[in-house]
């Protein structure tokens, strides 16, 4: 990550209000990442790619109601995957928590799923009983705080890394489907700038290739055909031009939480700031075999600079981007 004088990695578990909880099958390879607030959350949404599997995202509207977010679920399954979010509202109403309706408190859930199908077994997905064991997970998570003594801030987040929750069945460079793609998973970061604090989470399952931005060296993608190195997804899709169907199975998504104080409307423009990293770091990127989609969010009333924000968050995702295809 760049700037490491000025910005100061902090633990993802120093994001006040977030509890961050997985749960996966690991022989369908497939799972699902909750991110429960324990505080008021606001949030916003870009959505790049063409083509989202997404529930409720017009919460995030600046149109709409300014109710406060309980959650965000991050899951694979593809469409099918939006049955985690059961899990998660059973949670979350068995706990008394909710938007009052006057007859039932009911919990406001976004989610967003990758496809995953090709990975593992299809006709298994995240279901209600999934979402609900990853948010137990997140409970524990704030019990057994002693998984976390004698860690550094990196190590922290690197723990939350890899083939867990939504990571599960991630993988990227599809082109010519799962036969020559990597394996790649969930990467998180967190920072402080000065009383700011952000976090990024992301679930890399892109179509295209994975770049460093810092030294434009590939480090995920596209295999060649005798799997020893590097094909180029955009040179292979300029060959074949003339396909019309290129969906192979994708999408990114991903989200930041911060302490800064800021409107449904402001977290929009900080969530497309934000796409800058998916732009900087994979190619292709924001296809229609995509569905690529970020949230931010916001449960903390830090003054902040949307500027500054912004490409803070684009610069942290970034680096969860590299750390998902490292892990």
């Amino acid at each position: 990550m760049r700037h490491d004088q000025i910005l100061k990695e902090i633990p993802i578990t120093e994001i006040d209000g977030l509890r961050i909880g997985n749960a996966q099958n690991d022989t369908a390879k497939t799972g699902v990442t909750v991110l429960l607030f324990d505080k008021k959350a606001k949030a916003g949404i870009d959505i790049s790619g063409g083509g989202p599997a997404s529930r409720e995202t017009p919460l995030t509207s600046p149109l709409t109601a300014d109710n406060p977010l309980n959650a965000i679920v991050l899951s694979g399954g593809s469409a099918y995957g939006l049955a985690a979010s059961d899990g998660v509202m059973k949670y979350l109403e068995k706990r008394d928590i909710g938007y009052p309706t006057g007859f039932a408190k009911v919990p406001l859930v976004c989610q967003s799923c990758i496809y995953d199908l090709g990975l593992g077994k299809s006709d298994v997905r995240p279901d209600a009983a999934m979402g609900y064991s990853a948010c137990l997970d997140a409970e524990n998570q704030n019990l057994l705080s002693d998984r976390f003594q004698n860690k550094d801030a990196k190590e922290i987040n690197l723990s939350f890394c890899g083939n867990i929750g939504a990571g599960c069945g991630a993988s990227v460079g599809k082109l010519y489907g799962m036969d020559r793609s990597m394996k790649t998973g969930v990467g998180v970061c967190a920072v402080s700038l000065g009383e700011l604090k952000l976090a990024a989470i992301v679930v890399l399952n892109a179509f295209g290739d994975i770049f460093n931005p810092d030294t434009g060296e590939k480090i995920a993608g596209l295999l060649n055909p005798d799997k020893t190195g590097f094909s180029d997804t955009c040179e292979e899709l300029y060959q074949i031009s003339k396909r019309t169907d290129l969906f192979t199975g994708n999408t990114t998504i991903g989200a930041i939480i911060t302490n800064g104080q800021f409107s449904k409307a402001e977290l929009g423009k900080i969530a497309s700031m934000t796409r800058c990293a998916y732009s900087r770091c994979i190619s292709p990127v924001a296809t229609m075999a995509d569905g690529d989609s970020i949230y931010a969010i916001s449960m903390g009333n830090v003054p902040a600079d949307i500027n500054v924000t912004g490409t803070l968050a684009a610069e942290i995702m970034a680096e969860a981007i590299l750390r998902a295809a490292k892990s």
